[in-house]
Formats: structure tokens, C-alpha cells, sequence
């Protein structure tokens, strides 16, 4: 076994300094400990929330460019039916084609000609 050694301690202004001094310096390292704590709290919020701003953002992106995939379909589509229609206007300006379609559908007829309407059914024997 080890033996104790016990060593009296002097009573003097020195050692009151140095006691003093010890003390003074734990209390900063407490001070420090705790600044450094409150500096990695506030860093790691500010992160945090940086990063949950940075995914919300991501989400609205991807949202908007699925909208916008949607809508460039629809406006092709809708470009597509833009130029059928510009086709049948200019065909509906020519005389010939209005009067084919009124002979077909209105049974519109020329002077002195008789119309008979055949069924579309195919016969049945």
C-alpha cells in the first residue's frame, strides 16, 4: 500500500494569490465552456433551419417544374388544335367545301337532283 503523505499548507499571501488566481482562471474556462455551448446551440438552429428552408424550397421547385412539364403539354396540344382549327377556317373560305359539306350533312342538293339517304349499317345478308 501506498502511504499518505500529508503536507501542511502554509498560510500566506502567496499562496492566497495563487488560490485566488486558480479560481479566477476556472471560472473562465466555465465562461468559455458556456460561450462555446450557446455558440453551437445558435449555430446548429440557424443550420437547421437553413436546411429545412433549403428542402422546402427543393419541394416548391419540384412542384413548379411538374406544373410546368403539365402545362407544356397542354400548350402543345393546344397548338395542335390551334392549326387544325386554322385549317378548317381557311378551307370554310372556300366556296366548294362548304357546299360539300351542306350536301352531305344538310342534304343540300343542286337543281333538278334527288337525294336518297343509304344507312350507314353495313347490309345484313
Amino acid at each position: 500500500m501506498k502511504e499518505k503523505k500529508s503536507v501542511t499548507r502554509l498560510d500566506s499571501t502567496y499562496m492566497n494569490q495563487y488560490d485566488a488566481h486558480v479560481e479566477r482562471q476556472g471560472r473562465k474556462k466555465k465562461r468559455l465552456f458556456r460561450r462555446l455551448a450557446l455558440f453551437a446551440l445558435v449555430m446548429l438552429l440557424v443550420t437547421s433551419t437553413l436546411a429545412v428552408y433549403h428542402v422546402q424550397q427543393r419541394m416548391v421547385y419540384a412542384e413548379k417544374e411538374a406544373e410546368y412539364e403539365q402545362l407544356q403539354e397542354e400548350m402543345a396540344t393546344l397548338e395542335e388544335t390551334e392549326s387544325e382549327l386554322r385549317e378548317e377556317v381557311e378551307l370554310l373560305q372556300q366556296e366548294e367545301y362548304v357546299l360539300e359539306i351542306a350536301r352531305s350533312n344538310y342534304f343540300f342538293s343542286k337543281e333538278g337532283e334527288i337525294i336518297f339517304k343509304i344507312p350507314n349499317q353495313e347490309p345484313s345478308y
